[in-house]
């Protein structure tokens, strides 16, 4: 089997892959797993106020529609957060939503991902100053993580944290890490949306690696320089877009996504914030420039306003991003908590979500516009690239993985051999028609030195041996990369779709050896 595939600018990788089981392999795997379903809950914040923007409290379950597609689906959970406390409905026949305790503070999760990549580092620091100035607006159950991006590596300032004095002592290190914007900011440097994709894919895996902390999840972004869609003001819909195969839907998607599939909601923060030009108005001549600036500065608007609007958050534009924490503590201290159980088809396709208040139609409701039903197989692939750019395993470290000597493959390329093992312990093997059988997933993520990825196709290893397998017997499969002459950071994931495990094993892949 021979699958290749190329990302932005790494080379292709190419798998050559020879197979060699514990007692061989005769017959096809029969179709085994189309019956293992992940079911998980749905939660939807939805915000309610009048008019006039003021919140609306007392709100029951009986007063709320939720459509999923346009069809009415059944509320299985519902908490009203009134001032930071979750309160019990009164509607019989409604559970509470499970990660919360009637009558005691709702703590609310605040990741802080910072884009150092595009960042300008006197921006970035005036935004996080502000940021640490209002820690005292958190509450007593409030936690903060925060993680930094540089275009290659995630570095993981600090885990979730109450304390303040910690939390403080991320922003300081944050301050102090060196900020590359400067090299994007008059349109220098190629590949920006090569470069933007990376990003979101970066603030996607910070996402789904932080999926599992309790109670409300936040994401805030600070970000600048990210790539836009120039187009009309429509910028959901423009043909202009769509006929250059670049929208917002399609740039940004992984990362909504993602917070939708784990229940984050996105605060994206405008680091330039309120400014004007970096080129006094003199400079621009007739004028067309600055409104060209005017443009540009309006379409990454859009952009921030998209990634919130699509996950129930808000932007933090202009002004705002003076004063963004203490924004966003206030938006999350009073809103109701939603929760539903959808069937599960893993189709990876999304689901509009749509909340009424049909007994009341003077308010308004502000929530997150729909959500994925994610396969397992997008799930896992997901996790390995968070790995490779978060460090850590995806799974058990039970992979073993070995290189041998490099040989050449044309103008600054390398064959690469690569051998993968796998404990048969570890995995699950079915009896059927007198074989053990499994069909197992091999993954694989690179990263170069400059944080190019490759990411090869997933490749179906069928394993199938005539006797029941001995406790130590392994499964092996060899496979040669083609790959660029530099130093390769990898992740390699073997998944297993019976028991829903991975097998994981991380490194480098060292191409300074002479080659033969």
């Amino acid at each position: 089997m021979r699958l290749s595939m190329r990302l932005g600018s790494a080379a292709a990788v190419t798998f050559c892959v020879a197979t060699v089981p514990v007692r061989g392999q005769e017959n096809p795997l029969p179709d085994l797993f189309s019956d293992v379903i992940d079911v998980r809950v749905v939660n939807v914040e939805v915000v309610v106020t009048d008019r006039q923007g003021n919140r609306i409290t007392g709100l029951q379950p009986g007063d709320f529609e939720l459509l999923v597609d346009g069809v009415p689906e059944r509320i299985d959970y519902f908490t009203e957060i009134d001032d930071g406390r979750a309160l019990a409905p009164t509607d019989a026949g409604v559970d509470n939503v499970p990660s919360l305790t009637a009558d005691e503070p709702a703590g609310t999760n605040y990741l802080i991902f910072v884009d150092d990549l595009f960042a300008i580092k006197q921006r970035r620091n005036r935004v996080l100053t502000r940021l640490a100035q209002d820690l005292d607006q958190l509450g007593p159950a409030d936690r903060v993580a925060l993680v930094a991006y540089d275009g290659r590596d995630l570095t993981l300032i600090t885990d979730w944290t109450s304390s303040p004095d910690r939390i403080e002592d991320a922003v300081r290190q944050a301050r102090r890490r060196e900020a590359r914007g400067h090299l994007y900011a008059y349109g220098m440097g190629a590949d920006r949306d090569d470069k933007t994709r990376r990003s979101v894919m970066a603030a996607a895996g910070v996402v789904r690696s932080f999926a599992n902390a309790p109670g409300r999840k936040v994401m805030l972004l600070l970000i600048e320089g990210w790539a836009t869609v120039s187009d009309s003001w429509d910028f959901r819909s423009s043909f202009a877009a769509a006929s250059a195969g670049v929208t917002l839907d399609r740039l940004y998607g992984p990362l909504v996504s993602a917070a939708n599939l784990v229940g984050y909601s996105l605060y994206p923060i405008d680091l330039p914030g309120l400014r004007g030009p970096d080129l006094p108005i003199s400079d621009f001549g007739t004028g067309g420039e600055y409104a060209m600036w005017m443009e540009s500065e309006r379409r990454f608007h859009d952009v921030l306003r998209f990634l919130a609007d699509e996950t129930g958050g808000l932007p933090m534009i202009n002004s705002f991003s003076n004063k963004a924490l203490a924004e966003t503590v206030e938006d999350t201290r009073s809103y109701y908590w939603l929760g539903f159980e959808p069937p599960r088809s893993e189709d990876d396709r999304l689901h509009a979500i749509r909340v009424r208040l049909p007994g009341h139609r003077d308010l308004r409701v502000r929530t997150r516009e729909n959500y994925l039903d994610m396969s397992r197989a997008a799930e896992v692939s997901m996790l390995v690239e968070g790995a490779l750019l978060l460090g850590g395993s995806p799974g058990a470290d039970s992979l073993e993985v070995s290189f041998g000597a490099p040989r050449k493959a044309g103008f600054r390329q390398l064959f690469v051999p690569m051998k993968v093992t796998i404990p048969l312990d570890d995995v699950e093997l079915l009896q059927v028609n007198g074989h053990w059988m499994n069909e197992l997933e091999f993954r694989l993520r690179l990263m170069d030195r400059f944080g190019d990825m490759a990411a090869p196709p997933v490749a179906k290893l069928k394993v199938v041996v005539p006797e029941e397998p001995l406790p130590g017997d392994l499964f092996v499969f060899q496979t040669d990369l083609r790959i660029r002459k530099r130093k390769h950071r990898y992740v390699a994931a073997v998944y297993d779709p019976l028991t829903g495990e991975l097998l994981s094993s991380r490194g480098d892949i060292e191409t300074s050896v002479e080659t033969r």
